[in-house]
């Protein structure tokens, strides 16, 4: 019984495999036909071939022309800014203190001796700590 179906299984191989070398051989040109065919194209190589629609890189203006514009731009405030922060917004700055430095130093000074402050360098004590000698 084992033998049959091991039999079998190669008769059925050998159909399969029989099937597909008798179709390629009959189907594929030989290298000289190939080659003969190749050259009788006479198309360009692969990767060469023509180049379609693709617009010019030169510039219809000069170096001075594109210059004058670029300047015209900026000072009208058209010109775009350009690199990969171009769409972040500039900090604005932010509002100084309305008083003068003498002021507030004045000011500061009145505090300190009034005990409101404490001079500079002297950290409070907590109330239950002794002043360290």
């Amino acid at each position: 019984m084992k033998t049959k179906l091991v039999l079998g299984a190669v008769a059925a191989a050998v159909a399969v495999f029989s099937q597909g070398v008798f179709a390629q051989s009959a189907s594929s040109p030989t290298r000289a036909e190939v080659k003969a065919g190749a050259q009788a194209k006479g198309g360009t190589p692969a990767g060469e071939g023509p180049v379609v629609n693709q617009p010019s890189k030169a510039s219809d203006k000069t170096r001075e022309e594109r210059k004058a514009t670029t300047k015209a731009d900026a000072k009208s405030g058209n010109l775009k800014p350009a690199g990969e922060a171009a769409g972040v917004k500039e900090a604005q700055p932010t509002k100084g203190s309305t008083t003068d430095r003498a002021a507030r130093k004045s000011d500061t000074a009145a505090a300190v001796k009034s005990g409101k402050t404490q001079p500079a360098g002297e950290a409070a004590q907590p109330s239950g700590e002794m002043p360290k000698k």
